[in-house]
């Protein structure tokens, strides 16, 4: 009887399993330790309770958005305060451009004489990328409010309109103020110690210069934000790049067109591919100061547009004259136009350029840096098949040839080549709506979709180094 209860007991001792519980207890063992090396990747987070199937068929694997929660006067609160955004020569106030996601108010109904523009199109101002970014993000489909499972972090600080309603103030350090309390928030989140800020990234939506105040030269404009030990960390999606930046990385101005599904987006690539196009080049811009480089590039750029007044059409953008206040006859003059000029002005880019893209006109760069050395993930890197360079040389007195000369010396089979690629450039130069209906399943990526995926390969990158 003794022998049999020992025997019994032995045999119920928690210690001892058949040969099959203590094959599934090893399994479970191997399967957690491989997802926790895994997870040590940032990959993702995994307890043993985590079916393996689960991790295989995560399609947000790699890709987790955490979005930090700022204090509202980091950004709704100048949203509210719109007013304040506005400057006094603005025809139409900053408040008007915040409707609809921040893509403005609707300029298209779809029914009128002008019936290929869509419900689709806005009159979009080209400051308002951070509104538009922060709308779309907050659609993502990969968004996740466990930090763990995050492969970045997106911190929606408005730098660029916070810097507009700041900018007649003489008192730098209370336009840097912001950007510093901004940080200092930063630094406290329990985020933001896991690597110091690496896998964090802003968006802003105006050119790096602004907010690279140099101390050295006693220059008054723009904030230090850029220049802050803090950001040295963290990556910053721009529309215009510092060319010696290292964490900085251009994404495309807003457009006018902002569609709701992959059948808009092909609808209109096939309206602009029959597009009669009597114009063999134009330019719509202002002058620029001459004193400039850039300013000597307009003037050199408008005054041959003028003088090849039968193959070229200047509209001009000046303030007094209200030439580009509407957006359909900028459309109606690049989507007639062979060749779009695009000289810097006030810097190397320009939002005209992806306008002009938008409409299937060839672009005609004068600076290197306006374009393909810029947006690096949104255009292509064989720029010769989708735009033409002409060196500032070229333009001045004596160069070789005019501008006229050089784009009516492009074989017309090339043309129609280049006409094609710049068309098929529209769907990653575009911001969608964030709830863009997807009628047949498919998806083109989108302006935002390149970026975001930009953005989180340039952060895995830096957390493979972090544990090199």
């Amino acid at each position: 009887m003794t022998n049999n209860n020992s025997s019994s007991a032995i045999k119920n001792h928690p210690c001892k399993k058949t040969p099959t519980a203590l094959l599934l207890l090893l399994s479970l063992l191997t399967t957690s330790l491989l997802l926790f090396r895994l997870s040590q990747n940032k990959i993702i987070l995994i307890t043993t309770a985590t079916k393996p199937s689960l991790l295989i068929d995560d399609p947000c694997l790699g890709r987790y958005i955490y979005i930090h929660k700022l204090p509202s006067r980091f950004n709704t609160d100048i949203l509210q305060d719109c007013e304040s955004i506005s400057r006094p020569k603005d025809k139409i106030s900053m408040c008007k451009y915040l409707e609809n996601f921040g893509f403005g108010p609707q300029i298209g109904d779809g029914v009128s004489v002008d019936s290929k523009y869509s419900p689709s199109w806005y009159a979009t101002n080209q400051f308002m990328l951070e509104v538009i970014f922060h709308e779309k993000m907050k659609q993502y489909e990969c968004l996740t409010r466990n930090s763990s499972l995050a492969s970045a972090f997106y911190v929606p600080y408005y730098a660029g309109l916070d810097f507009r309603r700041n900018l007649r103030r003489r008192n730098v350090a209370e336009r840097d103020a912001a950007g510093k309390e901004m940080f200092e928030w930063l630094k406290k989140q329990p985020q933001w110690k896991g690597m110091s800020g690496k896998d964090h990234f802003l968006v802003v939506g105006r050119i790096s210069r602004d907010f690279r105040r140099n101390p050295d030269n006693n220059s008054l404009w723009g904030t230090n934000l850029m220049l802050l030990p803090e950001s040295q960390n963290v990556s910053f999606l721009t529309i215009e790049r510092s060319p010696t930046s290292h964490n900085e990385f251009a994404i495309p101005y807003p457009t006018y067109f902002h569609p709701n599904s992959t059948v808009e987006i092909r609808q209109w690539q096939d309206k602009i591919k029959l597009t009669n196009r009597t114009v063999l080049f134009s330019f719509a811009g202002a002058q620029r100061p001459s004193r400039s480089q850039n300013g000597l590039v307009r003037s050199q750029v408008i005054q041959q547009c003028e003088s090849s007044s039968k193959t070229c059409t200047f509209l001009d953008c000046d303030v007094k004259a209200n030439g580009c206040d509407d957006p359909m006859s900028l459309m109606k003059l690049f989507e007639s136009s062979v060749f779009c000029l695009q000289p810097p002005g006030d810097s190397l880019t320009r939002r005209s350029v992806f306008d002009s893209i938008l409409a299937g006109c060839i672009p005609v760069f004068f600076n290197q840096g306006s374009a393909h050395k810029q947006y690096v993930w949104h255009l292509p890197n064989n720029d010769g098949e989708y735009s033409v360079y002409i060196p500032v040389k070229e333009l001045r007195t004596g160069g070789k040839s005019n501008i006229e000369e050089i784009l009516l010396g492009i074989p017309n089979e090339k043309v129609i080549g280049m006409r094609e690629n710049v068309i098929r450039l529209i769907p990653k130069i575009v911001y969608n709506k964030p709830n863009r209906y997807k009628p047949d399943g498919e998806t083109l990526e989108d302006a935002f979709d390149v970026a975001v995926e930009g953005v989180i390969k340039r952060i895995e990158e830096k957390r493979r180094e972090t544990q090199e």
